[in-house]
């Protein structure tokens, strides 16, 4: 029986392309001049410091430190403090009306019908937690946080590693062979399926892959709970 489901984002419940052609270069346009107006806030200040021991440098400039974040952009780096900032330069997106989040009808609508049938959702990404609530609370469809009972990110661990699942298993507290979780790439669901969860494959682009031990969907339609 399935009581919990825990989707990605990225190719999941949201295209690629909003996240790469929108979310990516806005925060890469802006990144400089946050950094530099907020550098002396305690938030931005400790994930400045934390950008600084993933570089193995405490002593590097500010510069140093935006061109690492810049780079880390450009080679689609899943690093932490990153996403953090990513998430603070994106709330400003959201609020101004220059983007929504993006989210499949599909999606949309088992993500609700699932809710409501008692089924407990959750959401793990490579984006930080306050970038995830962003995009679910800025959609077409409306605020659709309320949907979710939890968020996920790279704090709990890597998304490749089945601890990471057996983690979320238990923060939730529901045995993991009772949790499903979708993504779009095989190396996760290959350790959410070590972990012992449900694993369901959304293919979205491209075609589905004959002998896969993950069962492969096209929508959120094609789901059976």
């Amino acid at each position: 029986m399935t009581r919990a489901i825990v989707c990605d984002i990225e190719g999941t419940t949201t295209s690629l392309s909003f996240v790469k052609d929108t979310l990516f270069p806005y925060a890469r346009r802006r990144m400089a001049d946050f950094v530099t107006q907020n550098q002396r806030n305690p938030e931005i200040a400790a994930l400045l410091n934390d950008v600084k021991r993933e570089m193995h440098q405490p002593d590097a400039s500010l510069g140093e430190v935006i061109a690492q974040l810049e780079t880390w952009i450009d080679e689609d780096k899943k690093i932490t403090p990153l996403k953090a900032i990513q998430g603070h330069i994106w709330r400003r997106g959201y609020e101004n009306g220059d983007y929504h989040g993006h989210v499949y009808p599909d999606a949309y609508e088992k993500l609700k019908d699932w809710h409501e049938s008692g089924i407990v959702l959750y959401i793990f990404s490579s984006g930080s937690v306050y970038a995830q609530k962003l995009l679910f609370a800025h959609t077409g469809y409306g605020d659709l946080t309320p949907l979710f009972s939890g968020y996920f990110d790279t704090t709990i661990g890597a998304k490749i590693d089945p601890a990471s699942y057996r983690a979320i298993a238990g923060n939730t507290g529901i045995p993991g062979h009772e949790i499903l979780f979708l993504s779009d790439i095989e190396k996760e669901l290959d350790a959410a399926k070590s972990a012992g969860l449900s694993t369901v494959w959304l293919v979205r682009e491209g075609n589905l892959t004959s002998g896969s031990p993950h069962p492969q969907v096209t929508s959120f339609y094609d789901i059976a709970i």
